[in-house]
């Protein structure tokens, strides 16, 4: 079963942010993003830049099971206070194991790290609704 996610905002349901937040995408170091087991023509392009994340019809999709890996790297230290994914209910990722400062993961490792947080997407999440994360684990998040 493959995976498929898209990001909150779309040009029919926008999420506001609460005061004091904002969205990290011109954060992000673009050309060191990476995303292990992603399809060809389904990639995380689709689902984090700003242009393609708000077309419901683009999304991230694994290629051949239902796990990816995505690492993130950020052009400054930031604080994650929450997390928004949209998808399918049917496809839609479920369980999130999120790791902060952790370069060089792959597949074959990834289970020698503990999770900074493991946190499971509800239907309301899938839709859009922001999963809350353990804040004080995510203080000073380079990648």
């Amino acid at each position: 079963m493959a995976t498929t996610a898209t990001p909150a905002a779309t040009t029919a349901t926008a999420v506001q942010l609460p005061l004091g937040q904002a969205d990290l995408a011109d954060c992000i170091e673009w050309q060191s993003v990476e995303c292990l087991n992603e399809n060809g023509n389904h990639t995380f392009v689709n689902a984090l830049k700003q242009g393609y994340r708000e077309d419901n019809g683009l999304h991230l999709e694994s290629d051949a099971d239902e796990q990816l890996l995505l690492f993130i790297p950020f052009n400054q230290v930031v604080k994650l206070h929450s997390l928004i994914i949209r998808g399918p209910p049917e496809e839609g990722p479920r369980t999130l194991k999120l790791f902060a400062n952790r370069p060089n993961m792959g597949f074959s490792n990834v289970t020698d790290y503990p999770a900074n947080d493991t946190v499971v997407a509800s239907l309301e999440n899938l839709e859009g609704k922001p999963i809350p994360l353990k804040y004080v684990k995510f203080q000073n998040v380079r990648r």
